[in-house]
């Protein structure tokens, strides 16, 4: 009869410091605690699974009870050696806590803690998942770790060191295991698979590796399932995905494609001809969530770091670049979100594949999922005015649920408005602005442009316009000479034409042109206004201007007796102030020559802007 069959990863489990796979800082540490005869009476092993936390304490336990040692090259023969090998010795005691967590097992494990070896020179307690313990039995341990009896040594093992009491924690030394590289792993399968003639292929091992996060013992035990399907013919990815129940890369690639083209319909076929193959809706997600994190790898890295972390072929380098280049890193980003909230709801329903499908639609409908470019352009837009097919398409917002003003659009629940400004404003969309019945959109490729060219204000009233325009105006005293003495002839993107009634005004207004530019370029949200500010001509239109209301201060004084002033600060004030007095200047002469105790034309002009009245 044929001896027992013993699975690879404890056919292959390392027996000395030399054979632990990686863990090259805990190697050193314990070779040179055995070396120096420094040991401690309690340690602390923590680390992911499969990491080999048990190993080296067995191996540890071997080195310092061997008939040769304390060595760190422990000789495997001797009877002690041999007890640990066959996890039968007399003074190492293996206890696992997950079984034994009650104060009850930490009060029989002190009642033996004071007996002596028997065969070997350390008493030696392996507690392994030491997390599992409760409150009370750590605290029935805490003195005897901190105080045990000589020769007795605790090697705790877990892998969720932080619920691990601080009070243990500060007791033991503590080694931390990471996680072993994909090219340890890799190095290490190809060793045990041509010492068992597994004919496997490296790319294989690599999808192995990568697919145990960074544990040995779960790469071994795959192998060992693997190694049944049989030695004519070489084990292959394929064999791999399918053993795993893992979707190949040629078939997340045909469905990352759909998705990226928003092929709404081809994605729904290839997501129920991989359903129909029995691959579950949880599964396939997950399959496409790493296949979007080796895209967004690809994109924000070199070829060399891709190569690594991805583990694939140039062939597969090379298609996932070219769908990188379709998209943007918080493209894929929003993607991978949209991915995992699925997976969450396909968990919590007792239809998954009706909510596979509905992932699906969602993940190829990147209409909200738009690159950096088209959203700076549809702020742009909506900054400006603008409303396109385009833009209505793409934000799929209701005509009720809009009001366009001259600067922006705003929506019902930031800002109320009357139902005149509604009906008003509604009837500025023009019909084809708005895509036709069973008409596609036409997609147009723009070049952002922060400050776009907005529409015309065709159906906007002027004196709206005129009102908004004053506002913009920075200048107290300009806006005070503008709001007496000018008139719009034209207000839109294109053109700005203002009147102005007086030659002497009109010289101070053109000095100031620069601030009425600056204004009418931010009422239309572009950069490249024309203004023109003139006498008034005779086939001038005089458009009806209903009452502007611009801030002033309340004053309450007699109107005849005050001058009235905008509502500005105290350098605006003063500012007004300049302006009169240059304007006192300029009709002095003329009043030195009016006769009678008549006042030339500039001096009324100077009392009808600041509502004054001379004072003899």
């Amino acid at each position: 009869m044929k001896d027992k069959y013993i699975p690879l990863y404890r056919k292959y489990r390392p027996q000395s410091l030399n054979e632990i796979v990686g863990q090259e800082h805990i190697k050193k540490s314990l070779a040179n605690a055995i070396e120096l005869n420094r040991i401690s009476h309690a340690y602390l092993f923590t680390g992911p699974r499969g990491t080999g936390k048990t190993s080296t304490a067995r191996i540890f336990a071997k080195s310092l009870n061997c008939k040769k040692g304390p060595t760190v090259n422990p000789c495997g023969v001797c009877e002690n050696c041999t007890d640990i090998t066959n996890s039968t010795p007399m003074d190492v005691i293996e206890i696992d806590a997950a079984s034994n967590r009650k104060v009850e097992d930490a009060q029989n494990i002190l009642e033996k803690v004071m007996y002596a070896p028997v065969n070997s020179k350390y008493k030696i307690y392996i507690i392994d998942e030491v997390h599992m313990l409760s409150p009370t039995a750590f605290n029935a341990l805490l003195k005897t770790l901190e105080e045990p009896p000589e020769n007795v040594i605790f090697i705790l093992a877990t892998t969720e060191v932080h619920k691990v009491l601080d009070t243990i924690k500060s007791r033991c030394q503590r080694f931390d295991f990471k996680r072993i590289t994909n090219n340890d792993i890799v190095k290490h399968l190809r060793y045990i698979a041509d010492n068992e003639k597994i004919n496997i292929t490296d790319e294989a091992l690599g999808l192995i590796a990568k697919n145990s996060a960074g544990g040995m013992r779960d790469s071994i035990a795959l192998l060992d399932q693997l190694s049944i399907l049989g030695s004519k013919e070489a084990i292959t990815v394929d064999d791999i995905n399918n053993l795993l129940g893992r979707l190949s890369f040629d078939t997340l690639s045909m469905l990352a494609d759909c998705i990226i083209n928003s092929d709404c319909k081809k994605a729904l076929e290839e997501i129920n001809k991989i359903y129909n193959k029995g691959n579950e809706p949880v599964q396939i997600l997950t399959n496409l969530i790493d296949y979007l994190k080796n895209l967004l790898v690809v994109k924000n890295s070199s070829d060399d770091i891709a190569f690594e972390v991805t583990g694939l072929n140039e062939l597969q380098i090379k298609k996932l670049k070219e769908q990188a280049e379709k998209l943007e890193t918080h493209q894929i980003v929003s993607l991978t979100e949209k991915c995992s909230d699925h997976i969450k709801e396909i968990k919590s329903t007792n239809n998954p594949s009706l909510w596979l499908e509905v992932a699906i639609i969602d993940l190829a409908d990147l209409t909200e999922n738009t690159t950096l470019m088209d959203l700076q352009n549809r702020i742009a837009k909506l900054e400006a005015g603008q409303v396109s097919s385009e833009s209505v398409h793409t934000f799929r917002q209701p005509v009720r649920k809009a009001v366009y003003t001259p600067q922006n659009i705003v929506t019902d629940k930031s800002e109320s408005v009357s139902n005149n400004t509604v009906e008003n404003n509604v009837n500025s969309f023009e019909k084809s602005d708005f895509p036709a019945e069973n008409e596609k959109p036409v997609e147009k490729e723009q070049e952002f442009s922060p400050m776009p060219k907005s529409k015309s204000q065709e159906n906007i009233d002027i004196s709206v316009l005129w009102g908004q325009l004053l506002s913009n105006i920075q200048s107290a005293p300009t806006r005070a000479l503008l709001k007496q003495w000018a008139s719009p002839v034209i207000i839109s993107p294109e053109d700005t034409v203002l009147t102005i009634k007086n030659e002497i005004f009109l010289n101070k207004v053109q000095a100031s042109k620069q601030t009425i530019l600056d204004a009418v370029n931010a009422l239309f949200s572009q950069s490249d206004s024309k203004v023109t500010v003139r006498l008034p001509q005779k086939d001038d239109e005089q458009p009806s201007i209903k009452n502007v209301n611009i801030p002033e201060p309340q004053n309450n004084t007699p109107a005849a007796e005050t001058v009235p002033q905008p509502d500005e600060s105290e350098d605006e004030q003063e500012d007004i102030e300049d302006v009169r007095e240059d304007l006192k200047e300029n009709t002095k002469a003329e009043e030195n020559l009016s006769e009678n105790n008549t006042h030339s034309d500039n001096v009324n002009n100077m009392l009808d802007l600041f509502d004054g009245k001379i004072i003899e």
